[in-house]
C-alpha cells in the first residue's frame, strides 16, 4: 500500500507539473517607474510625427 501511495504521488507531481508547463505564462513584471517611461514615450513618439 505504501509503494502504491508513493507511486500515485510520483505521476501526480508529474502531471502537476507538465499541465503548468502548459498553462499560460503570466507576463514579465514592469515596475511602475518603467510603465511611466514607455508611456511617455509612447506619447512623444504620437505627438511628433504630427508636428511636422
Amino acid at each position: 500500500m505504501n509503494r502504491q501511495k508513493k507511486l500515485k504521488q510520483l505521476f501526480k507531481e508529474k502531471a502537476k507539473k507538465a499541465s503548468a508547463k502548459l498553462a499560460p505564462k503570466k507576463p514579465k513584471y514592469i515596475s511602475k517607474a518603467d510603465r511611466l517611461k514607455l508611456a511617455a514615450e509612447a506619447d512623444a513618439s504620437i505627438s511628433s510625427p504630427s508636428e511636422n
